[in-house]
């Protein structure tokens, strides 16, 4: 019975434990600054990382954060006009919300990609894994899910 008390003790202490933020905690004037690469152009890693993002989101909320994701090799098609319709879905909501997507301009030459084929508000890169290493060298903290 003993065991059994402690056991329940242990688990909800975890179930209440809460995630604390480091200082400076994020706000407006201090958001958390993020990057993300999508590297891969397989549907289902595109919504996984999608949805961190979204979520990371939700909790630091969108007016704390600076997100940043970067597409490069065959993840350069999940910004493409024509692309996964719902993917397309999700890339515009997280827009509105200032989240800024990158292309890497290398990517593109190699897959014969023009600007014209990808989606509206993308920013351009040279090259995709160096703007996520100058970002991070900036301060932003480079998140792979």
């Amino acid at each position: 019975m003993k065991k059994i008390l402690i056991l329940l003790v242990c688990v909800f202490s975890f179930a209440a434990a809460e995630t604390e933020f480091a200082e400076p905690k994020p706000a407006i004037d201090n958001p958390r600054q993020l990057v993300f690469g999508i590297p891969s152009g397989e549907i289902k890693e595109i919504n996984r990382i999608l949805s961190t993002v979204n979520n990371v989101m939700k909790f630091y909320r969108p007016e704390n954060t600076e997100v940043v994701i970067v597409a490069y090799g065959q993840g350069l098609k999940s910004l493409l006009k024509k692309g996964d319709a719902d993917v397309r879905k999700r890339i515009e909501a997280l827009m509105t919300y200032d989240v800024e997507f990158i292309a890497c301009e290398n990517t593109m030459r190699t897959l014969h990609i023009e600007k014209k084929d990808l989606l509206d508000d993308i920013g351009f890169a040279t090259a995709g894994i160096v703007e996520i290493i100058e970002r991070q060298l900036r301060g932003y903290t480079y998140a792979q899910p």
